[in-house]
Formats: C-alpha cells, sequence, structure tokens
C-alpha cells in the first residue's frame, strides 16, 4: 500500500466514524454513555478477534513490550471516547463535532513537544486551514462553552495521543489486527466497569440501542478503527490527521441525510476548506519529492 492509498483508506474511516457520530448521539435516549461504550468495543473486540489469531500465524511472536503498547493505545482510546461520549449528554452536536477536531491541531504539536520531529511544513497551514472548515461547517460560532464542551476539548487530546501512539508502534509490532483487538478490548472493559459503577442498566435500554451498538460496534469501531491502524503503517500521524478530520465534513452530510440537519452556506464553505487541506497534504509533499529526485 502506497501513502496515497493510506490516505484514502484514512479518508474512508473518516466517512464510517462520521456516520457513527448520529448513531453515538442517538443512542443515549436508552443507554448511558459507559455501557454504550462498553458494549459497543465488546463488539468490535469479539468481531476482530478470529481474524486477529489468524494474522499471527506463521509469524514471530508478539513480545510483552508489543502489548504493553497496545495497551496504552487502549487506554487512549478508552478515555477519548469517555469523554466524548458524557460530553455529548451536556453539549450540542455542533460544539461536539466541532472541538473533537481539535486533534487535527494537538497532532503536530505533540510531534514537536513531544517526539522532537518536525512535520513537513504544510502540514500547520493545512491543520489550521481543517480546523477553519470544521468550525464553519458548525456554523460558524460556538454557543457558551459548558462542561460538556471542555470535556469534548480533553476527548480531542486523547484522540490526537492515540493517533500518535498508532502511527510510532503499529510499524513495530507488524500486527495491525491485535493492536486493534487489544485496544478495543481494554474500551469495552473500562466501559462495562464504569457502567457498573455509575449507571443503571436494562434488558429494554440495550434492546433500544441496538442498531447503534450494532453499527457503531462493527462498523465505526470495529473496522474504521481497523483501517486506522493500517492507513497509518504508511503515512504519518499528522496527514493521517488531517484525513481523519473529515469525520466533521462526513458527520453534517450524515445529520443532514437521516436527521433532516439542515447545511448552510458556511458548512459548504467549510466543507471545501477541508477538501482543499486534504489534497495540499496529499500533493505538495509528493510534488516536493518529485522535484528533489530530478535534480
Amino acid at each position: 500500500m502506497n501513502r496515497m492509498q493510506a490516505n484514502l483508506l484514512l479518508l474512508l474511516t473518516a466517512a464510517i466514524w462520521g456516520g457513527g457520530f448520529v448513531a453515538q448521539s442517538t443512542a443515549m435516549q436508552t443507554l448511558g454513555p459507559f455501557w454504550f461504550i462498553g458494549l459497543r468495543f465488546a463488539i468490535a473486540a469479539i468481531g476482530v478477534l478470529p481474524f486477529a489469531l489468524r494474522e499471527g500465524v506463521g509469524k514471530p511472536a508478539l513480545k510483552p513490550r508489543h502489548y504493553r503498547h497496545f495497551l496504552l493505545i487502549g487506554l487512549s482510546l478508552f478515555l477519548g471516547a469517555a469523554t466524548q461520549q458524557v460530553g455529548l449528554q451536556f453539549t450540542t452536536v455542533t460544539n461536539s463535532s466541532f472541538l473533537t477536531g481539535l486533534y487535527v491541531v494537538f497532532v503536530p504539536v505533540i510531534a514537536v513537544v513531544f517526539l522532537r520531529k518536525q512535520p513537513h511544513w504544510i502540514i500547520w497551514p493545512a491543520a489550521l486551514m481543517a480546523l477553519a472548515g470544521i468550525f464553519l461547517l458548525s456554523g460558524g460560532h460556538l454557543d457558551q462553552l459548558t462542561r460538556g464542551d471542555f470535556l469534548t476539548i480533553v476527548c480531542a487530546l486523547f484522540w490526537a495521543i492515540q493517533i500518535t501512539l498508532v502511527g510510532m508502534f503499529v510499524e513495530d509490532s507488524g500486527r495491525p489486527l491485535m493492536l486493534s483487538t487489544v485496544q478495543f478490548a481494554v474500551c469495552a472493559a473500562g466501559g462495562i466497569l464504569a457502567g457498573l459503577v455509575t449507571e443503571p442498566i436494562s434488558i429494554d435500554g440495550v434492546l433500544g440501542a441496538g442498531v447503534e451498538i450494532l453499527y457503531v460496534g462493527l462498523f465505526s469501531s470495529g473496522l474504521a478503527f481497523v483501517m486506522q491502524v493500517i492507513g497509518q503503517r504508511y503515512t504519518t500521524a499528522p496527514q493521517a490527521a488531517i484525513f481523519l478530520s473529515a469525520e466533521a465534513l462526513f458527520g453534517a452530510l450524515f445529520g443532514a441525510l437521516l436527521l433532516g440537519e439542515k447545511l448552510g452556506l458556511l458548512g459548504y464553505v467549510g466543507c471545501g476548506i477541508i477538501f482543499v487541506a486534504m489534497i495540499m497534504v496529499e500533493t505538495v509533499p509528493e510534488i516536493a519529492r518529485r522535484k528533489a529526485e530530478a535534480r
């Protein structure tokens, strides 16, 4: 897989996540956020486990450090999912969509501050453009910040950490499906344990959110996060963040199609800016590389 194919795979991941955002919102009408997290990731772990076991056939056994890395990725994923899901109870979908997109800025900042890695210069203007596009997609304004908004900002930081850690460790292990299975299992265990302590649970509640749990568990969690891990083997974390930020774009489109929400002029402008940012990230480094080879 080349870098362009990997980035297109990440774009498809963002599309699946965008559809899952609608399901995450409607599921909490009958089910608490932690139980929803626990059940969705349990389904994802069970669905990916057979493929993860098959992936290891004929390959060297994973070392303890690999599992430590997988657990760390799972913890960051759980904290991101938990703060986002709980935050949705106290803020609007518009605010949550925009604020979650802050990870597109956090990822290159983490690369510079903690990893001492300088991204390609195009990442900075592209990240700011993507963030501006997400802001316009949200309507060009934010309501007064609530505790849900602050939780969503924390969520964006954990998403950025998860994206960064995947970029660091997936190639070392060479086992993207086992990485995905372990991180799903960590999220499932964390969600179920938190749900047992803090939230009521009933069969009717689970059945009432059954469609949402299955969609998010099998597609937004199982399929999409596996695609993210595979795609990040062939691209950089800052570039991945740009393409994954299109989640807000697809979320708005699915909101309009499934919930009857309207996308105004600013929203369409925001979509265009995000698209241009993705094209810049894909084409500028490739043009520079070809020019360097020509010299």
